[in-house]
């Protein structure tokens, strides 16, 4: 009886300790490049009226640019001459992209969803 009542409790110790990692790692994935971009893909889908290749096509481009914004410009001092220049750099390109990729009624749709700081 003590050898039943030791396993129930290891095994509720251990339940609770992989739902409280799991609630962890949720909360962390929200961060991520590729989940920032999914939704920001879902939003301009809704408003846009976007195709799966032109999907496809934005949320790639839209992962590298959050991924290279979190890597090059987050970190540094965001009033430096050097860090604006390399935002704006990364925004154009973005601007280019999405451009190349939207039709043009869709392109000034967009351009008025951005907020470009």
């Amino acid at each position: 009886m003590k050898n039943l009542l030791k396993i129930l409790v290891v095994a509720l110790i251990t339940v609770t300790g992989v739902q409280t990692t799991t609630a962890q790692s949720l909360s962390q994935d929200q961060d991520r490049p590729e989940v920032i971009a999914k939704n920001q893909v879902a939003e301009m889908s809704e408003t846009l009226n976007l195709t799966g290749e032109q999907q496809r096509y934005l949320f790639r481009y839209h992962t590298s640019y959050i991924s290279n914004m979190k890597k090059y410009i987050e970190p540094k001092n965001q009033n430096s001459d050097a860090t604006i220049a390399d935002k704006e750099k990364l925004q154009n390109e973005l601007k280019k992209y999405v451009q190349k990729v939207l039709d043009g009624n869709q392109y000034k749709k967009w351009l008025e969803m951005q907020d470009f700081n």
